[in-house]
């Protein structure tokens, strides 16, 4: 992930706030205070460093590590084999008793939201000819 020119802390200037909070045994707030960020942030970082040591203070994703509520993927290649036999959103729907807008969901995930996705991509028709030029010839 990148980092803004204007960012208050970098992946260095954790390790520092970090050093400066457990090594050298300053108080939180002060340290806060010095960098110019605020006692959570302190906190944060000092709790991630706890947790994972020195790769806990990179950036890294605001995704969820797991989604509980994740649509099954036997549903989703049941929805995909269905697709596939050319049905449309609410058919499928009614087949698989998900709501519609989770069949498109899946479908638009899988690239088949489209039934002309399906179809197989028409050749590009080219034409020879033995020099440039050729069909200006009278």
């Amino acid at each position: 992930m990148g980092i803004h020119k204007n960012a208050a802390l970098t992946p260095t200037g954790r390790a520092i706030l970090v050093r400066r909070v457990i090594d050298e045994g300053q108080r939180p707030l002060s340290v806060a205070t010095d960098m110019g960020v605020s006692l959570r942030t302190v906190r944060k970082w000092v709790s991630r460093y706890r947790c994972e040591g020195l790769p806990g203070l990179h950036d890294r994703s605001s995704r969820p590590h797991h989604s509980p509520a994740e649509t099954p993927a036997a549903l989703a290649e049941q929805i995909a084999v269905l697709r596939r036999q050319r049905r449309t959103g609410g058919e499928i729907a009614a087949t698989t008793g998900v709501s519609k807008a989770t069949v498109f969901r899946i479908l638009g995930r899988l690239g088949m939201n489209r039934l002309k996705s399906l179809e197989l991509a028409e050749p590009m028709r080219r034409y020879e000819r033995a020099e440039p030029g050729e069909m200006n010839r009278t």
